[in-house]
C-alpha cells in the first residue's frame, strides 16, 4: 500500500514519518521563498495540517516529494502576495490620510484585537504559551526552547501549532462577528 493511499485512510504513523522527513527541508524551501523563518514554518505546518484536514479527498498525481514542493511553493508565493498587498493597503492609507494619529476606532480595533490574543494566550496551557511567548514574544529559536524544558523539538513545533490553530480560531470569530 502507498503512502499516499495510507495517509487518505487515516494512518497517522505514515503521515509522521512524512512529515518528520521532510519538515526540515521544506522549511528551508519557504525560507528561501519568504526570507523568514518563522513564516517559513507557519507556512510549511499549514501545508501539513491542510494535507491532513482534506486527506480523504488528497489526489497526488506525482511523488509526495513534488507535491509538496509545489504546496509549499504555492503558499509561500500567496503569503508574499498578501503581504504586499497588505504593505500597499497600508501605504495607501497612511498617503491619503491627512492625519498621522490612528482614529479612535483605529484605537478601539487595535485594542479589542489586543485582548482577544491575550485572553486567548492565558487560556492555552501553562507550557503550551510559555513556548509561544518564548518563541514569538521573546524570539527564542524551537532548539533553545527544547533545550529549556528539556523536551524534543517535535513537541515545541507541534505545541506551536496548537497554539497558533487556537489564535487563530479566534481571531477569525473576532472578525467574522465584526461584520
Amino acid at each position: 500500500m502507498t503512502d499516499i493511499k495510507k495517509i487518505k485512510e487515516g494512518d497517522v504513523g505514515t503521515f509522521e514519518k512524512i512529515f518528520r522527513h521532510f519538515y526540515t527541508a521544506l522549511c528551508l524551501y519557504a525560507f528561501s521563498i519568504t526570507a523568514r523563518y518563522d513564516i517559513a514554518e507557519e507556512v510549511v505546518q499549514d501545508v501539513f495540517y491542510n494535507i491532513w484536514r482534506d486527506r480523504e479527498h488528497l489526489s497526488i498525481f506525482h511523488s509526495i516529494k513534488n507535491y509538496l514542493y509545489g504546496a509549499v511553493r504555492n503558499h509561500a508565493l500567496r503569503y508574499l502576495e498578501h503581504e504586499q498587498v497588505q504593505r500597499q493597503h497600508f501605504e495607501k492609507t497612511l498617503n491619503d490620510s491627512p492625519e498621522t494619529e490612528p482614529s479612535p476606532q483605529d484605537l478601539l480595533e487595535y485594542r479589542e484585537l489586543e485582548n482577544l490574543i491575550s485572553n486567548t494566550l492565558h487560556k492555552l496551557p501553562e507550557r503550551r504559551r510559555e513556548i509561544f511567548v518564548m518563541h514569538r514574544m521573546k524570539g527564542r529559536k524551537y532548539k533553545e526552547i527544547a533545550a529549556f524544558y528539556a523536551i524534543s523539538l517535535k513537541t515545541v513545533e507541534a505545541e506551536m501549532t496548537k497554539a497558533y490553530r487556537a489564535l487563530r480560531k479566534e481571531i477569525e470569530k473576532y472578525t467574522l462577528s465584526s461584520w
